[in-house]
This record gives C-alpha cells, structure tokens and sequence, in this order.
C-alpha cells in the first residue's frame, strides 16, 4: 500500500506536431480539488504544498534512465535501486532529466483506478461541462420531440421517456493532424493494423451501434484547431445527429481556456455520455474507459459482452459483431498499466 506524501504536480498534454505553444503544464489544483483529493485518498497517497515542507534544501537528485534501449524491466530495478539508501531522508525528491520515467507502468489497474476516483473536478470545469452536456441533451430533446410529434397520432403534450432522457453518444474522434501522424508511426513500428481509424471507417461503425431511428445526438470530441478535415458533419447514419464545438454552439466555452482545460471539459462531457466510443490506443479514451468501468463496476457490472449495460464503450478502431466497433471495458486485473498508457487491440468486454 501507497502512504506517501508527493509534491503537487504539474499536469501537462502530449502532442505529436508542430503546436509547442499547447503543451505548457497547468498546476493541478487549477485542474482538480486539492483539499477533496486528500480527503478521498487518505492512508492511500497524499498531495502536500512545497510551502509546507519543513526542510527545503536537503534536495535528492534522482537521474531518470535514458536511451533507447532502456525497458520497463530496467526501469523497475531501477525504481527498486533508488528506493533504498538515503532517500527517505530528503524531504525533497527532485528528478533529473528530459526522458520520462515508466515507473506507472508498475502500477496494478486497481492500485491506479484508486487514485483516479480521488480526482475531483474544480467547480469551474465542472460547471464548464454541465453547460455543454446540458446543451446536448437539450438538443436531442428538442429532435426527438419534432420526430414523436409527427409520428403520433395520439396525445402530443405527454412526453414521453426517450425525449424526457434523450441520451447522447460522443466519439472520441482522432483524425487530427497530430493522431494521424502518431498512429501510422506506430502501426509501422509496431505492425498492428488497427490503430489508425479513417473518418468513414468511424461514421460507420458508430451507425451500427444503435438500431433505432430515434433522433441521437451524436458529440465528436475533437482538436478542432487540429483538424484538417471540415467533412466530419456528413455521411452520417439516418436518426445519428453530429455535433461538433461549433455547430454545438459552445465553441467559446472552451476558447477561453487553455489546451489542457479544454480536454479536461471533453473528458467529463465524453465520461457523462450514455455510449462512448474511442480509440483504444488512445489514452484520453482509455482513460474515459477507465472511469465508465469503474461506475458499471460499482453497480455491480463486470462484463458488457452480449448484453445491454448502462454506461457502455466501444473501440472503433476494431471491429465488433454486426460490423460495428468492439466493446470495451477496462481490465481491472491488469498488473501494470500498459495497455491504458499506449494503447492494445487485445480489449476486454
């Protein structure tokens, strides 16, 4: 068990083109509660303030590995190594060096998920997502209510459960400039083929999720400044209704805000969503997998496959029965991180 006090940190984006300018760190406390991640993860691990250190100039130096051949076998000795010694003497650990550790890809899922539930929204993003999620469903709302209206010949005024709910998919879209030249690096270097999604392949694997005519509000969760291609919009299933920032209207919710804000309102609005799609080599949905498991694991749900659950994900990336994406759930029992930090084909339902 973890019962350590860390520094806060700093959270920052990882972006694979030219756009240096989006990857500035943000202090966590800007991102999440502080006080409320203490609480939540008592006798697990601790957030402190560099302010409250008693002893500010004992610093130990740890050097990080490097090089292209360093793997996560020699980075866990490595972890071992430095955690004997003098260490727990500093007040004060420093890391040396411009390659990241691997050191979270020792972590169990469980281990990982616990501190993930310890992360609280600050009100502002919050309140930032409750605005788009509201939009969305008013939106959907106001479709299924145009669509009912004609097809009933009965009393119009009753509303009935699917407008009164009116639920919403969103997609995690990567066809970015960034993705797109990240993936075929990795498909190449790795020689799996279903990493990479084209626009086409998404639209229709998403169409064949639901059967029903029903007027949905589909969200595409995407960069727009990052995106080359305006035709996302179209080629659509009937009944399937995209939306993107712009055409959602809150496109100047998240302008005033930094990169890495605007992907923490996304997150919450896609983790929110009655069906989310994603790519599983995607962190960012791994992630939202992550969290929608946790929420079905809690309602008692440890599969998804051949039935109907609330708060279902899908890959798009791999084919699913019906020619649909594949359905996914976060493996809990994974001893390391692997496949939420870059991505597998081998996902779980």
């Amino acid at each position: 068990m973890l019962n350590r006090t860390l520094l806060m940190p700093s959270l920052s984006a990882s972006l694979f083109y030219k756009e240096i300018d989006r990857l500035q760190p943000i202090s966590f406390d800007k991102v999440f509660q502080f006080d409320k991640f203490n609480s939540l993860c008592k006798g697990f691990v601790q957030l402190g303030r560099y302010s409250d250190l008693k002893n500010q100039t004992g610093i130990y130096d740890l050097q990080k590995g490097s090089g292209r051949k360093w793997t996560v076998e020699r980075d866990m000795e490595h972890l071992k190594q430095s955690s004997r010694g003098h260490v727990d003497e500093h007040e004060v650990i420093r890391i040396v060096g411009k390659n990241p550790f691997l050191w979270h890809d020792h972590w169990p899922v469980e281990d990982y998920a616990r501190v993930f539930e310890c992360l609280v929204l600050v009100d502002e993003i919050s309140k930032e997502a409750d605005k788009v999620v509201s939009k969305i469903r008013q939106l959907g709302k106001k479709h299924r209510s145009k669509t009912e209206m004609i097809q009933s010949d009965f009393d119009a005024n009753t509303e009935s459960s699917s407008t009164a709910t009116a639920p919403y998919i969103a997609v995690h879209m990567r066809v970015e400039i960034d993705w797109m030249i990240h993936c075929k690096k990795l498909e190449q270097r790795s020689g799996v083929n279903q990493i990479c999604s084209s626009k086409q392949e998404i639209i229709e694997r998403v169409g064949n999720i639901v059967s029903s005519e029903s007027p949905t509000v589909v969200y595409l969760a995407v960069a727009d400044s990052l995106l080359n291609d305006s035709s996302i919009l179209s080629g659509w299933k009937k009944g399937l209704l995209p939306f993107e920032k712009k055409k959602l209207g809150v496109d100047g919710i998240y302008k005033k805000h930094p990169y890495l804000i605007q992907s923490a309102i996304d997150y919450e609005v896609c983790s929110r969503a009655d069906i989310f799609v994603g790519n599983s080599f995607s962190t960012f949905s791994s992630l939202v997998v992550l969290e929608r498991t946790q929420k079905m694991k809690r309602m008692g749900i440890t599969r998804s496959c051949d039935i109907d659950v609330r708060w279902p994900s899908y890959a798009y990336n791999i084919l699913g029965e019906s020619n649909g994406p594949q359905k996914w759930m976060t493996n809990m029992s994974d001893s390391t991180l692997q496949a939420i930090s870059y991505g597998s084909n081998a996902i779980t339902c």
